[in-house]
């Protein structure tokens, strides 16, 4: 009604915890007269590239970001997660007991970086397809969650059609891991997982691309690429490793020419960007802001 007023123009920035998707409480639509801005937390761009392993460990949430020690971060992002299961989730209309929703969260920090699997997380949850589903969809509308969606066309090759789970926030990720600390973080078995999804995150940022735009491709040969990036008639590839000395795979040579990417960049740990193989470069993640154009 205050919108529609013919001599307001005024504007209202209407902030809320969970997506249109999620809450459909208003009979309002608001079609033509509002539009959605997701914010997430601090990214590289904003912080600075040399805070970069700080962002890492403690995620993009403001309080766990400043925490003044690394155990004061730590247990911010741990009362986060309880607060958010106990008085959080209930607010919103989800009728989902706390500690069921907390285990599976936990475990989906387990799948984090790996293909969704409705079926092995219900015989492992103890619930049914249908379950496991809305447990994800809760933690996903209230952005805890994100899917990266598979990317396919006819290639004459079979490829696979379910998406990746990535947790959205990696401070969020090393706590309900259980990682405390970067020498915790160092020996993690998903210590390769939680930079793939980090490094994907702050790109996918940095270039300004929305959900829409942006897919992961792998076929059931092996083949596979971590980011595709489809903006108009433009397709660009990205890979991240942890390492400091990426090599050309053959995965990598499949996908820049069954997708006819325009460019393959390896983002990677080391400190300096250089060619690999034509169309195929490594770039160091502390140049990625720099060398990677938008």
């Amino acid at each position: 009604m205050l919108v529609d007023r013919p001599e307001a123009r005024a504007r209202f920035l209407v902030l809320g915890s969970a997506s249109p998707d999620l809450l459909r409480q208003s009979s309002e639509t608001l079609a033509g007269r509002i539009a959605y801005h997701e914010l997430g937390g601090f990214s590289l761009g904003e912080i600075g590239i040399r805070h970069r392993d700080r962002l890492w460990r403690r995620g993009g949430f403001p309080r766990s970001y400043l925490g003044r020690t690394e155990r004061d971060s730590y247990e911010w992002r741990s009362q986060f997660v309880g607060t958010f299961l106990e008085r959080d989730v209930p607010l919103l209309g989800l009728r989902l007991p706390p500690a069921s929703l907390r285990r599976f969260w936990t475990m989906l920090a387990h799948y984090h970086g790996r293909t969704w699997n409705a079926s092995e997380l219900a015989r492992s949850f103890g619930l049914s397809d249908t379950a496991v589903r809305g447990y994800l969809d809760a933690l996903r509308g209230t952005f805890m969650v994100r899917l990266l969606q598979p990317w396919h066309e006819n290639l004459g090759k079979r490829q696979v059609r379910a998406p990746k789970v990535y947790l959205a926030d990696s401070g969020l990720l090393h706590a309900l891991l259980g990682i405390r600390d970067a020498a915790q973080l160092d020996v993690h078995p998903k210590v390769g997982a939680s930079f793939e999804g980090f490094a994907l995150r702050e790109l996918a940022v940095h270039l300004g691309a929305g959900p829409e735009e942006c897919f992961f491709w792998a076929t059931h040969q092996g083949a596979e690429l971590d980011l595709l990036v489809v903006r108009g008639g433009r397709r660009r590839g990205f890979e991240f490793k942890l390492t400091t000395s990426p090599a050309v795979t053959r995965s990598m040579r499949i996908a820049l020419q069954d997708l006819r990417l325009e460019s393959l960049d390896v983002v990677h740990a080391g400190s300096h960007t250089f060619p690999l193989a034509p169309g195929i470069r490594a770039v160091a993640i502390d140049r990625m802001l720099a060398d990677i154009r938008p």
